[in-house]
């Protein structure tokens, strides 16, 4: 198998690890407990469950591959600009993803997830679990999607654009798990302008920060407005 056959595999085993992660952790986690409800406890797991696709990818991409795990080389800039960089990179996609989220509201009214909505409750004063929900999301997520997915598809495809597209796409396919139109539009979204940051400055640190300040701000939120639509998760 040459080369891109091999990146090929690496990005399907990547998707569909998160896929059934997405899916399926937590009535295993249940079937094994016997609890049928999600608890904090339960939610954690599912966070090292996705740290462990992270560990199979990138043990994929040293063995198999045999090259390096991100192939775009780590640009460094300045604080000034590191900071800029989040700055802008959050209001883009906090207000662009409240104008998409709204639009979607006005077309279909009302939409909830009853994931998201079960899942509120479980962040209620636990901060730990914020945080480590957040870091887990922003690492794991950019890494994959971003650090690794993106370059292997434009090197596949020899196209940039479909690096971009594709990778936001299997971005928001990925969150559709969580029941509502808005949980893959406004994730897609993010994964656009995310994926072109990447591609333009390669520097995935960034990007994690900025992942993790929309999570973080988001869940913090949720302990004090009754906040029903995540942008990312």
């Amino acid at each position: 198998m040459g080369l891109h056959g091999k990146y090929s595999v690496g990005i399907l085993l990547t998707f569909v690890l998160l896929g059934i992660v997405m899916l399926y952790v937590f009535p295993v986690i249940s079937l094994i407990t016997g609890v049928k409800t999600v608890t904090g406890n339960a939610f954690s797991v599912s966070r090292i469950a996705l740290w462990i696709v992270l560990l199979i990818t990138f043990l994929y991409s040293l063995f198999i591959e045999k090259g390096s795990f991100l192939l775009a080389t780590e640009k460094k800039y300045s604080i000034a600009f590191n900071i800029k960089a989040v700055i802008c990179l959050y209001l883009i996609c906090v207000f662009g993803g409240a104008i998409l989220n709204g639009l979607i509201q006005f077309l279909i009214h009302k939409e909830e997830s009853n994931k998201i909505l079960q899942f509120t409750s479980l962040f209620k004063n636990d901060y730990f679990l914020i945080i480590f929900t957040c870091f887990t999301a922003g690492a794991v997520e950019e890494l994959l999607m971003r650090g690794y997915i993106q370059p292997r598809i434009e090197k596949i495809y020899n196209n940039s654009f479909l690096g971009i597209l594709v990778s936001a796409a299997l971005f928001g396919i990925l969150h559709s798990t969580y029941g509502t139109i808005g949980q893959v539009v406004v994730p897609f979204f993010i994964g656009v302008v995310f994926a072109m940051f990447y591609k333009k400055y390669s520097n995935i640190k960034i990007l994690i920060v900025c992942h993790f300040m929309i999570d973080f701000i988001t869940l913090i939120a949720m302990n004090f407005i009754d906040f029903k639509h995540l942008s990312v998760f």
